[in-house]
């Protein structure tokens, strides 16, 4: 992305947060005027200030989509692996033998680490079946 594109949309994500924040101060006010009682302390900051202090604290990665072009949207790739495991244990219970976890999750897994190397799963199966699996490279 040529950085004269990358500098405007980095101004409209900053005015947009400008006027987020114009917004939760009035939800705020309005929230003081209905009469909630005082509480000792610091007063409780609403879900959306939270949300709000998040996008503006860590703007350069809420926008590294933007800076790479190879991050993905998000950062969940791990849980969405375990997910499976967890919907397959509650729909059967558990698993019928220690072998066909283990089958389970080889399995799974070789079809993750197909997928994070930009592989089609089933041509990955596939192959594995026919003789020819893909092995990844290794960090050394």
């Amino acid at each position: 992305m040529p950085p004269s594109r990358r500098r405007y949309f980095e101004r409209r994500y900053g005015r947009i947060l400008k006027e987020a924040l114009k917004e939760l101060l009035v939800i705020h006010q309005k929230k003081e005027v209905m009469g909630e009682k005082k509480k000792r302390g610091k007063p409780k900051q609403l879900l959306s200030k939270n949300l709000w202090n998040r996008l503006h604290n860590f703007k350069r990665e809420t926008l590294a989509f933007m800076y790479d072009f190879t991050a993905r949207f998000t950062n969940n790739r791990a849980e969405r692996d375990i997910r499976m495991i967890k919907s397959k244990q509650k729909v059967s219970g558990c698993f019928r033998s220690e072998d066909g976890g283990e089958m389970f999750l080889r399995t799974r897994g070789y079809i993750s680490i197909a997928q994070k190397n930009a592989l089609n799963p089933l041509e990955a199966l596939t192959d594995a079946f026919m003789g020819t699996p893909f092995i990844p490279a290794t960090a050394s």
